[in-house]
């Protein structure tokens, strides 16, 4: 049994992907890393039990997971982590929104225009304030609130316009400049300027985003929303309060784990999209509406480990709670290469 894992968008191997082997070394399962630049890069993947690429929101590796997955999986026939079933609308809010209500799973209601007629249109009677969000972007990023019909007017024309780089964009109306310190805000703009003299791409993570617009109905009066992750038949939970003056948990880091704290309702509809989906890893975040029921605002199927080993156990499919501290890459490990009996070192925080 051998398992590939791929670098990260440095081309490094980031203590995320560094789990990966730990859990692997303990159980004596051999891998190897991997680089799809190498020129034996496909050779080395057709030996291969399992693929594991971690991708992330950035425009390269989402645009390389968009080409190398597939044909592992599909005509290779080599397990992945993620598979497609799980990571092909990741960090594209769209696609899931699409995915999510034509199963008709309790999303928030969006939209979505690719018509900037349609989008004006709309923003005359639309009911404010609303959200705007990119398809993409984490811990909030990329997601500001629209007060009013001009407000919106300004974001529709730029996004049919111009467009808006998610590089910059996050520094007007987000929780950029609360979450940052000076020094890194300093630095971030210091590097673009040393990358502008020397003729490179400023924005090298991020193209402009542009030709779309995407609005999602505001929930007032939600404090935190509930965070439930979903790996195979395990459900790990905890609420995430807003910031001081905002309407935005994500990335606030003020995380509860009481899980008599969390909503059941949450779990169970949890689970259900993941099952009938075929997901094999996803976190959902739940709001609640104006009937005080959960509905979830985005998904993701990667997310950050330490949240999840901080969580003091997981429900199972029958809600039974099972005690303990587990890195989400233990589980994955442990439903992708079918080995119930997979064993986790001692890693702590």
């Amino acid at each position: 049994m051998l398992v590939g894992i791929h670098n990260d968008q440095y081309g490094k191997f980031s203590p995320f992907l560094q789990k990966y082997e730990e859990i692997l070394d303990y159980n004596n399962i051999e891998h190897i890393r991997l680089n799809a630049s190498d020129y034996d890069f496909w050779d080395k993947v057709k030996k291969l039990a399992l693929f594991i690429f971690r991708w992330s929101q950035t425009d390269w590796p989402k645009q390389l997971a968009h080409t190398i997955l597939p044909i592992i999986e599909n005509e290779i026939k080599i397990e992945c982590f993620p598979n497609q079933a799980t990571c092909w609308h990741y960090d594209d809010k769209i696609r899931e929104y699409y995915l999510l209500k034509q199963n008709r799973f309790p999303i928030i209601d969006s939209y979505i225009f690719w018509d900037k007629t349609k989008a004006i249109e709309w923003a005359e009677t639309a009911k404010y304030p609303t959200i705007f969000k990119l398809t993409g972007g984490a811990g909030s990023r990329n997601v500001i609130l629209i007060k009013n019909k001009k407000q919106a007017f300004k974001y529709i024309k730029m996004m049919f316009g111009k467009g808006i780089n998610p590089n910059n964009f996050t520094f007007s109306g987000s929780t950029y400049n609360k979450d940052v310190s000076l020094y890194k805000k300093i630095h971030k703009m210091g590097g673009n300027v040393l990358r502008k003299y020397r003729g490179e791409d400023v924005s090298p993570y991020w193209q402009n985003h542009k030709n779309y617009v995407l609005f999602q109905k505001f929930l007032p009066n939600n404090d935190y929303d509930t965070r439930i992750t979903v790996i195979g038949d395990r459900a790990f939970g905890f609420r995430r309060f807003v910031r001081d003056n905002d309407f935005r948990a994500s990335g606030s880091g003020m995380i509860d784990y009481n899980i008599d704290k969390v909503d059941k309702k949450c779990i169970k509809i949890a689970f259900k999209v993941s099952k009938q989906l075929q997901f094999q890893s996803m976190a959902y975040d739940f709001l609640y509406n104006e009937n005080n029921e959960p509905e979830f605002s985005e998904i993701s199927y990667t997310y950050l480990d330490t949240a999840i080993y901080s969580c003091p156990g997981y429900c199972d499919l029958n809600l039974n709670w099972h005690e303990g501290h587990y890195w989400p890459q233990f589980f994955q490990l442990m439903d992708a290469l079918n080995l119930p009996d997979l064993k986790q070192p001692d890693m702590r925080i």
